[in-house]
C-alpha cells in the first residue's frame, strides 16, 4: 500500500497536466505530467538542485518518443512543492520521495515499474543513483546527466569546514555561487534561469553534506546497482568533478551501460545550446530499452563471486605482523579490552560477542552504564557509534512495518499469528506489540541461545504478554523445522540474522522453510545491510558470538537480498532505510 495519494484533480495546461502526490510526512509535492493514449512506458524526469520540474519538461519534446508518458516533480522545498526553501529533513528523505513518486505513478497512472526509465540531472542524478542502490527498484533503466557526485566548492577545506560549523551551530544555509552563464551556453536558458521566480539559490548545509555522503557511498559501491545505465558527462563542467563519475560508471554491474563525454558542454547537460547529440544518445538508449528489454541480473551467487565476496575475504585474511595496520588494530583491540573494565557495553560485547542478542538488547536500551564519569562517558561514545545508531533506527522502522503488516492482515480479515525466528531478546518485537491496539492472536519468538530464550521470556512476562506469547529454542536455518511451525504464522520477522551469515544457501533454506509453512496472503519482514562504513573496524577489532571469532560480515546488496526473498515466493511491497544508508527493513507479501 503506497503512502502516495492524489490530492487534487489534474488540470489541463496544454498537453501538460499538474497534480500533487503525498509523501510519508504529509507534504503534497507538486508534479507535472503528460500521458498519451495507451503509453508504452514512462520517463521520470528529475531536475537539478535549486531548480524545478518546469526546467526539465523540454526533454519530453526533444527526445522524440511520443509513445511514452512523462512525469516530473518539484523536490520538496523547491519550485511549487512545499517545505523550507532549499531544505529537507535529510538527503535520505529526498530519496524516499522518489520511491513514493514512482509508487504513485504505478498506483494512480497504471504504469508498471518495469516500464519506467528515470532521467536525472546533477543533484537529481545523485538522488536517482542512491535510490537505485538503496531500494533496488525493478525499473527499466537509468539515464544520469552530470551527476553531482563531487561538487567543486573551490574554497580549500570547504567540506570539513562546513561539517564542523554544522556540528557547532546546527543547520544553516549557503547560496549557490554558480552563475547561469557557467551552467549553459544557451542564451535563452541563461535568461530564463536568471528571471525564474521559482529558482531557489539557498541550500541547507545538511542537504549539501548529505549529498556528499550519499555520493561517496554510491560511487564506492556502484556495483550494487544492477540497472541498465547511461551516463552523460559534460566535458567542460564548472560545477562538478568528472573523476567520480567515471569511477561510478566503471563499477556498474550491468553490461548494458554507456558513458558519453560531450566536449565543451557545461553542467546543464540536458539544457545546453548544443544538446542535440545528447538527446540523440538518450533517444537511442531509451528506445532500445523498450524494444529489447534487458534480462534482470541474477546475483544470488554473490556469496561466492563478486565485490562483496572479495571484500569479506580480504577482511577475513590476517594482516602481516609487520604491517602498520596490524599494529593499529592490535592497539585498537587492546583499547577495547581496557575500556571493557569500566564500560558495561564494551564488557558485554567482549563476553557475549558484539553481534549477540544480549549486545543488541543493550544497544536498544541506549543507556550509558559503567564506572562513574569515565565509564559512562566511554559507554556513551560506544553507544553513539554510527552502526549502533543505525541499529536503533532499524528498530523503529521494524516496528513501523510490523504495525503496517498487522493492519494489512486485519483488513484482509486474516488472523495475526506472529513468529520471529531469531529474536535475540525480542525487545523490538515486544515493544512494537505493546503499542498495538489489537494484539496478535498468537506470538512465538525463537532463538538458538538458551540465554536469549530465558531473558526474552522474562521480557514477554514483564510486558504482560505471557498468555498469548512464548519464547522457544529454535534453529532459524532448519527448513524442515520452520516448515513444521504450529500454528502456521501469517507474519514472520527475520531481523539482523541473515546479515551475520555470508552463505546464501543457508538464507535460502531459511526463507524456503517460512514459505513452506506460511499461507498465501501472509507477510514477511526482513532486514538487510547493503552498506557499512566501519566494516574493517568490526572485522579487525570486534568479536562475534561464535566462540569469540572475528566478526567478519559480508554485505548483501538490497538487490541480492530481494532476489533471495523473491525466489522463496515473496514480493517486496515496502522498504525503509536509515539516513546513513546502512540498514534496511522491508515488508514482503506471500503470493
Amino acid at each position: 500500500m503506497s503512502e502516495a495519494v492524489q490530492t487534487d484533480a489534474a488540470t489541463d495546461a496544454g498537453s501538460v497536466q499538474t497534480a500533487r502526490f503525498r509523501v510519508h510526512d504529509g507534504l503534497d509535492l507538486f508534479y507535472q505530467y503528460r500521458v498519451p493514449t495507451a503509453p508504452r512506458g514512462a520517463v521520470v524526469l528529475l531536475h537539478r538542485g535549486h531548480e524545478h520540474s518546469g526546467r526539465m519538461l523540454h526533454v519530453a519534446d526533444e527526445l522524440g518518443l511520443p509513445d511514452l508518458a512523462y512525469f516530473a516533480y518539484d523536490a520538496r522545498g523547491l519550485g511549487q512543492s512545499p517545505g523550507v526553501r532549499g531544505d529537507a529533513p535529510d538527503f535520505a528523505t529526498l530519496v524516499r520521495d522518489l520511491e513514493t513518486f514512482v509508487t504513485h505513478i504505478q498506483q494512480h497512472h497504471g504504469i508498471a515499474r518495469a516500464d519506467i526509465v528515470v532521467v536525472a540531472q546533477s543533484v537529481g542524478a545523485v538522488v536517482a543513483s542512491a535510490w537505485a542502490h538503496d531500494y533496488a527498484p525493478k525499473i527499466r533503466g537509468l539515464v544520469l546527466a552530470s551527476p553531482a557526485f563531487s561538487v567543486k566548492l573551490y574554497v580549500p577545506f570547504a567540506r570539513p569546514g562546513l561539517a564542523l560549523l554544522h556540528q557547532w551551530f546546527g543547520n544553516f544555509f549557503v547560496n549557490s555561487y554558480v552563475k547561469a552563464r557557467f551552467l549553459t551556453h544557451d542564451a535563452v536558458r541563461i535568461q530564463s534561469y536568471e528571471q525564474d521566480p521559482l529558482i531557489t539559490r539557498p541550500i541547507s548545509v545538511r542537504i549539501l553534506l548529505g549529498l556528499y555522503e550519499a555520493a561517496d557511498r554510491v560511487v564506492a559501491d556502484s556495483s550494487a546497482i544492477l540497472l541498465p545505465t547511461q551516463l552523460l558527462i559534460s566535458g567542460a563542467d564548472w560545477v562538478v568533478r568528472a573523476e567520480p563519475q567515471h569511477r561510478f560508471f566503471a563499477g556498474l554491474a550491468n553490461p548494458r551501460k554507456e558513458c558519453h563525454v560531450f566536449k565543451g558542454l557545461y553542467h546543464d547537460t540536458l539544457g545546453e545550446r548544443d544538446r542535440a547529440p545528447v538527446m540523440s544518445k538518450m533517444r537511442t538508449f531509451i528506445k532500445g530499452l523498450f524494444e529489447q528489454p534487458t534480462p534482470p541480473l541474477d546475483v544470488c551467487n554473490a556469496d561466492r563471486l563478486g565485490p562483496t565476496f572479495d571484500e569479506a575475504q580480504a577482511l577475513a585474511k590476517p594482516l602481516p605482523a609487520w604491517s602498520p595496520r596490524a599494529w593499529y588494530w592490535s592497539v585498537t583491540r587492546l583499547g577495547l579490552r581496557v575500556g571493557a573494565w569500566v564500560s558495561k557495553g564494551l564488557a558485554l560485547g567482549q563476553e557475549t560477542g558484539f553481534d549477540s542478542g544480549s549486545t543488541l538488547d543493550y544497544i536498544y536500551q541506549n543507556q550509558a552504564r559503567g564506572w562513574p564519569i569515565l565509564g559512562t562517558l566511554i559507554d556513551r561514545v560506544y553507544l553513539n557509534a554510527i552502526g549502533w545508531r543505525g541499529i536503533r533506527i532499524r528498530k523503529l522502522h521494524l516496528e513501523e512495518l510490523l504495525h503496517q503488516a498487522v493492519n494489512r492482515l486485519h483488513q484482509q480479515r486474516q488472523p495475526v499469528r506472529l513468529v520471529d525466528i531469531a529474536a535475540g531478546h525480542g525487545r523490538y518485537v515486544v515493544d512494537a506489540v505493546k503499542r498495538l491496539t489489537s494484539k496478535p492472536d498468537h506470538m512465538l519468538l525463537r532463538d538458538y541461545s538458551e540465554r536469549n530464550v530465558r531473558d526474552g521470556q522474562a521480557l514477554i512476562n514483564a510486558a504482560g504478554l505471557g498468555s498469548r506469547a512464548h519464547f522457544a529454542l529454535g534453529d532459524a536455518f532448519d527448513r524442515e523445522n520452520l516448515a513444521a511451525l504450529v500454528p502456521a504464522p501469517t507474519l514472520a520477522i527475520v531481523s539482523g540474522l541473515y546479515e551475520l551469515f555470508p552463505d546464501n544457501h543457508a538464507v535460502a533454506q531459511s526463507l524456503a522453510g517460512l514459505a513452506d509453512v506460511m499461507p498465501r496472503g501472509s507477510y514477511l519482514i526482513y532486514t538487510c545491510q547493503p552498506w557499512h562504513p566501519q566494516l574493517e573496524l568490526i572485522a579487525r577489532a570486534l568479536t562475534s558470538h561464535r566462540q569469540g571469532q572475528a566478526w567478519v560480515m559480508r554485505r548483501r546488496s538490497q538487490a541480492e537480498m530481494d532476489q533471495l526473498v523473491a525466489a522463496a515466493g515473496f514480493e517486496k511491497v515496502e522498504q525503509r532505510i536509515d539516513s546513513f544508508g546502512i540498514f534496511t527493513v522491508s515488508l514482503a507479501f506471500k503470493q
